[in-house]
């Protein structure tokens, strides 16, 4: 009776309300009757209300009818939703779905929004849902230095409190959007291209609208070769009815591609008018597809191999010196890296590969200001800290290094013990030395079986400071991820190292870059470094701070940005998923124990591009 009588008291308050009606009536009374009552009252009351109530369905979604007018679960698998939208003997299916509450925006997070999107528009009972949620909240302070930072629970000698639980929006505080928000953009945006005939300039632009065609909108596209721009052009005038489409063809140039060239045609969709929300020119829409290279003109121009150059090996105390044109490193036997290399006296290596397995967690990974090791399982960070990844321990390595016809080959194999359960990973990585100073890298990794999954899989080397300017061809501009990457686009992308940071309240894993096929770091002067994937993409992430010193702060002011460049090259990382409030990232995401294979090779000519 009192849960009755508290909901029409809401109700009579609310009875102006436009459209729809939604309460919660404590968890403690479960669904019964009385919920019955209260939606039967509101119904007569006022038949025009929709009455949304999750506790009706929280069991069995085919129950409830009488108090919702909505199946609206909370952060349920894409899975199961699937599975409903296709069982096909439910009782009763003319309910929509409705998640009121997914995808929990939390840090680092919106994995897998893309594969919940492809879910809501294949199966038609899947309406959408409501991201959890739109902004941080947290409070402006400074610190005994004057640094702005973001406070939040616990801060002010709040006891009890939620700490960083309440920093789970799209956006900043003050309003300033998080990488995953440009990912929801895209998935929602009014406009989408399919290709019907990529080679041949054809294609398929569709109007996502209800109700308005694509008359205020106007569109551009560009043609990419290898990242870069080829040819672009405007689009015709967009005409397309609400849920309908039109046909566009694209008139590429004449090109003469270069061998192993890559084809992309990027679409973009501007506001022709300034809106009542917005400018004239904003952008609302992007969409990005491969175009083979079938019949486009090659280049016959051959690159010719370097001219045969001396290779020296000296042994030193610690292992060999290597000279090859003008390229000269050292190798450390005991640590099993290559160290200081240099370019005709230049510094680009401090600290060549070395096994990284650890990134700082991702609040999606487990909530580190929270007691993460009593809860007996249910976190990845949970496993990880069980494991000691987070300090693993080189146990030992051997070097061997050994002349070829091709010049000269550093082997190392180096075993990593995981002390938290006493398993080893094992590092094999081979450099093949070429007269021109390049150096061709295979990594091997072999992982023990009985491990629990790890956060990252690579390799991470030390470059000097002087190295601040970036650039890649792969997914961007913004972070990407194995299940957040949506919104990007394959192109070649300039920025700098310190521009990488993504100040998430809490300091965690960011700035990670997917499908990379090359990444070069520069001095603005001429010269730098290129690694350049050889077979399988990379991911990879330049930084001025370390996993570890993500991990250890719990605000941005407890971070002092290291001079030195610090760079990953993964064969993967493991995806974000939403597991701060609902499911994990999904398996395929995720990298199990195993034996991987990471190639790539590390020049000094054309780190400028």
């Amino acid at each position: 009776a009192a849960f009755l009588e508290r909901g029409l008291r809401m109700v009579e308050r609310d009875k102006n309300h436009p459209s729809i009606i939604a309460w919660s009536l404590g968890n403690e009374s479960g669904y019964g009757p009385h919920h019955d009552a209260m939606a039967g009252w509101i119904r007569h009351r006022d038949p025009s209300r929709v009455i949304h109530y999750e506790g009706a369905i929280s069991w069995n979604w085919q129950t409830g009818t009488p108090a919702t007018d909505i199946i609206a679960p909370m952060y349920s698998e894409i899975s199961k939703l699937v599975a409903w939208a296709k069982d096909r003997k439910a009782p009763d299916q003319r309910r929509p779905l409705i998640l009121c509450e997914y995808s929990h925006a939390m840090g680092n997070s919106n994995g897998s929004l893309a594969d919940y999107f492809d879910a809501f528009d294949r199966y038609p009972g899947l309406q959408g849902g409501f991201i959890w949620e739109w902004v941080d909240h947290g409070i402006r302070q400074r610190d005994a230095a004057g640094r702005e930072y973001w406070a939040y629970g616990g801060d002010f000698g709040d006891v009890p409190s939620d700490k960083n639980f309440v920093c789970d929006g799209l956006v900043w505080p003050d309003r300033q959007p998080h990488p995953g928000l440009f990912e929801y953009k895209h998935l929602a945006q009014p406009v989408q291209v399919e290709a019907v005939n990529a080679r041949g300039g054809r294609f398929r632009v569709l109007n996502r609208r209800w109700f308005t065609t694509l008359r205020d909108l106007g569109g551009t596209w560009e043609l990419l070769v290898n990242g870069d721009v080829a040819a672009r052009g405007n689009l015709p005038v967009l005409t397309a009815a609400p849920r309908t489409a039109q046909m566009v063809t694209l008139k590429y140039p004449a090109l003469t591609l270069p061998g192993g060239a890559e084809l992309h045609v990027t679409f973009r969709f501007f506001m022709k008018q300034a809106p009542s929300w917005g400018e004239a020119g904003h952008e609302v829409a992007w969409q990005q597809h491969g175009v083979p290279t079938a019949g486009f003109a090659r280049s016959r121009t051959v690159a010719r191999p370097p001219a045969p150059g001396p290779i020296t090996l000296d042994v030193t105390p610690h292992g060999w010196q290597v000279q090859a044109g003008a390229i000269a490193f050292a190798v450390n036997r005991d640590r099993g890296v290559i160290e200081n290399l240099t370019r005709e006296g230049c510094l680009l290596i401090q600290r060549g590969p070395q096994f990284a397995l650890w990134r700082a967690a991702t609040d999606n990974d487990g909530l580190k200001l929270f007691d993460v090791i009593n809860w007996g399982g249910a976190r990845f960070l949970t496993q990880a800290l069980k494991a000691g990844y987070d300090r693993i321990e080189l146990a030992d390595t051997t070097t061997k290094v050994r002349r070829t016809s091709a010049g000269a080959v550093i082997e190392i194999t180096s075993r990593w013990l995981c002390p938290g359960v006493k398993r080893f990973i094992t590092h094999r990585h081979a450099y093949t030395v070429r007269s021109d100073g390049t150096l061709a890298v295979a990594n091997t990794f072999a992982m023990d079986k009985r491990l629990p999954e790890v956060p990252r899989l690579g390799v991470n080397l030390v470059l000097p400071p002087t190295l601040e300017q970036l650039a890649w061809f792969g997914h961007g501009p913004w972070e990407t991820y194995s299940d957040r990457k949506r919104a990007a686009v394959v192109a070649h992308h300039r920025s700098t190292v310190t521009a990488q940071y993504v100040p998430y309240i809490l300091p965690q894993e960011h700035g990670n870059k997917t499908d990379v096929r090359w990444l070069a770091l520069h001095d603005g002067a001429g010269h730098g470094i290129r690694f350049t994937a050889a077979g399988r993409h990379l991911e990879a992430s330049a930084s001025h701070f370390t996993a570890a010193d993500l991990y250890a702060a719990k605000h941005t002011t407890d971070l002092n940005p290291h001079p030195e460049v610090h760079v990953n090259l993964d064969y993967a990382q493991r995806g974000l998923g939403t597991a701060s409030c609902g499911p994990d990232a999904l398996p395929q995401y995720r990298i199990q124990p195993g034996t991987y294979r990471l190639d790539f090779s590390v020049s000094s000519t054309g780190a400028m591009s």
